[in-house]
């Protein structure tokens, strides 16, 4: 008999409340990891609002856990920062008696590694934003006008900067858990089936390959 769990996923704005956009993904991730994990997903809980916002602010979010802690089961989620993106955050949910899975982490993360994905998760974010100000400072100084739309190619490069600070933030959250499949003696085939069974997307959205596999382990 699988074990009951309650899924949550959230977006931060209202167009994508509205659209579905990233909703559906996180609920279609969260039920292919459930499904190989032997899991029942008896509530999937939505919310449209910022994951900076307390506890008591995230009217889904309490949902889930009064569904949760009522049914003694788990909450699911798809990606750690559908939680929050902040460390304290995270340590003061796991006060609250409610055990939490990350699909894309696995279903065997204990809570002191979820503190140290949610504090490295915090560095990066943190080291991305003081490379950016200080890229954009160094723009400033050399006179070149930012947010003009005739500037085409420094807003290129921008776009790029932008392009390869998100792949390094999603190689950071990935690589480990494919290096520990890795040191478990699998092939690349079975590492990629094994994330896709996980329901984790690779960085685009896409379905995992050994070749994939290769290229991040390559660039690690």
């Amino acid at each position: 008999m699988n074990k009951p769990a309650i899924a949550l996923v959230r977006v931060s704005t209202s167009e994508q409340g509205k659209s579905g956009l990233g909703l559906a993904a996180q609920e279609a991730a969260i039920r292919t990891f459930a499904a190989a994990e032997g899991f029942d997903v008896m509530e999937v809980v939505s919310e449209v609002t910022s994951g900076k916002l307390g506890v008591d602010d995230r009217e889904g979010l309490r949902s889930a856990l009064a569904k949760a802690k009522k049914l003694r089961c788990p909450v699911i989620v798809a990606k750690l920062d559908r939680l929050s993106r902040d460390v304290a955050f995270i340590s003061g949910l796991m006060s609250r008696g409610v055990p939490f899975i990350v699909s894309e982490l696995g279903a065997d993360v204990d809570p002191f590694v979820l503190h140290m994905y949610a504090a490295l998760g915090e560095k990066e974010r943190k080291m991305i934003g003081a490379r950016t100000k200080s890229a954009l400072a160094a723009l400033k100084a050399r006179g070149v006008p930012l947010g003009n739309r005739t500037n085409l190619a420094e807003a290129q490069a921008k776009g790029q900067a932008t392009n390869a600070a998100k792949a390094a933030e999603f190689a950071a959250r990935v690589l480990p858990t494919i290096q520990q499949l890795k040191n478990q003696h699998m092939t690349l085939d079975q590492i990629a089936a094994t994330l896709t069974n996980r329901g984790i997307s690779t960085a685009n959205g896409g379905v995992w390959n050994k070749s994939t596999i290769s290229r991040l382990l390559k660039a690690a």
